[in-house]
Parts: structure tokens; C-alpha cells; sequence
């Protein structure tokens, strides 16, 4: 099990507006929110992403105050685990750099894009950088993880619920998983019948609302919300 962090570390969690653990790497740009969401299939995620990496936190995540990782971070904290972590959907690292900050590791990156986790790489956060479709065979082992993280992945665009059961394969049993779900994707891809669809292979399901974006967001998703799911793989 990790340590516990203080309770004063946090408060800094939930401070957005003080630079924080994410925002530390970021500068103005005008982000492409609208391509992401358009997007279809993996070789579109991968051109898309290849070009926006070397600007994601400089532009997008500063512009949008994209403060989703933050919260998965702190939901992650709340709960027991040990390690290692996944970090699914890593993109530039900025979950990671989150739960880096809270002395959790030893943390492992998994992306589509292999520029986005070469931005995630030059952070030093991460143990292993894993480029890989979550939609095929993933090149991990079956029951490895303690804790599984995502931030950002299940969205519009992206990905649908189906890839849980491949997800759930990778972790220990009673391992914390801690998924950020875009709540419009939620409704319309039917994340919660999934859900009650793993009832016996999941357990201790609860499921939180936040904001995915902070104040300082500006343009036509700057009030989109995002599920939590936090469950655990349930023991034999």
C-alpha cells in the first residue's frame, strides 16, 4: 500500500487556481477539442495525436484549465492500492504527474501515440512506456496491476465501454480502478448497463460527477462534466 499524503496536499489538489501538478507544464494555445471529439477509429486517434503532442500541454490543457487529471488523482487518493499503476490513455503524462506528486509508483504509461508518451517520457515520472490499441491484444500481462488509472480516454471519439473487460483483465484481483468517462459518452454508450453487465467481475462500484474543465475555460465545453467510476476487480 502507498503511504497516506497528508491532508494538506490534498486541499493543493483541488486549488485550481494555483499553478498544481499539471498546470506547472503549461503555457496559451489555441487547443483542437472539436477533432478529438470528431474523431474515428485508431489511425485517425494516431494522426490527430502525433500532431497535437508537442503543443497538448502548452495549448489545449492550459487554454481549456483541463483540470480532469487532477480530479482522477484525488478520487485515487481517497482509496487503498498498492502498486504497480496503469495509467491508460497517459497521453503527455499529465495524470501521472499527479500521482507522482502523491509519492505514488511505481507508474507505468499506456498510450496509442508514441509522440504523445515521448512529451510523457521527458517528465520522469514514468517507469515503462507502453505504445499500444487498447481495441487489440495488449502486450501486458493478465492480472499485473494493482491500480489502473484513466483520465480523458473514455470520450467522445475514443473510447467505448467495451474495452473494459480488457482493462479489468490486466489488474490484480481487489486492484483500485479509477476511470474518468466523459458524461455525455456515458449516456450515449451506455456505460452503466456495461457496468451492471460486471456485476461478479467488478465490486464496491461508485461512481462520482466533476467538472473536466476549470474557471478559466472558455468555448462550448467548458461546462462538459465527466464520471468517475472507481471500483475494484473483484477477488476470487
Amino acid at each position: 500500500m502507498f503511504a497516506q499524503r497528508p491532508q494538506a496536499a490534498l486541499i493543493i489538489l483541488l486549488d485550481f487556481s494555483q499553478p498544481s501538478c499539471c498546470t506547472r507544464w503549461m503555457s496559451e494555445k489555441d487547443p483542437d477539442l472539436e477533432a478529438a471529439y470528431a474523431l474515428s477509429g485508431a489511425e485517425e486517434n494516431r494522426a490527430l495525436y502525433a500532431r497535437w503532442a508537442p503543443d497538448y500541454d502548452r495549448g489545449f490543457a492550459a487554454d481549456m484549465d483541463y483540470i480532469l487529471p487532477q480530479h482522477v488523482a484525488l478520487y485515487f487518493s481517497r482509496f487503498e492500492s498498492e502498486g504497480p499503476v496503469l495509467d491508460v490513455g497517459a497521453g503527455t503524462g499529465l495524470l501521472g504527474v499527479c500521482l507522482a506528486d502523491q509519492d505514488t509508483g511505481p507508474i507505468d504509461a499506456l498510450d496509442l501515440s508514441s509522440e504523445m508518451l515521448e512529451v510523457a517520457r521527458q517528465k520522469n515520472i514514468y517507469r515503462d512506456l507502453i505504445t499500444a490499441d487498447l481495441e487489440q491484444a495488449l502486450p501486458l500481462p493478465a492480472a499485473h496491476y494493482g491500480a489502473v488509472v484513466s483520465a480523458g480516454t473514455f470520450t467522445n471519439g475514443h473510447l467505448g465501454p467495451d474495452v473494459l473487460d480488457a482493462l479489468i483483465d490486466l489488474g490484480k484481483p481487489s486492484a483500485l480502478f479509477v476511470v474518468s468517462i466523459n458524461a455525455a459518452h456515458w449516456q450515449s454508450q451506455g456505460f452503466a448497463r456495461k457496468f451492471s453487465a460486471l456485476a461478479g467481475v467488478v465490486s464496491d462500484l461508485k461512481v462520482f460527477e466533476v467538472p473536466i474543465y476549470g474557471a478559466q475555460a472558455r468555448g462550448s465545453h467548458s461546462a462538459d462534466l465527466a464520471k468517475i467510476a472507481v471500483f475494484r476487480r473483484a477477488a476470487p
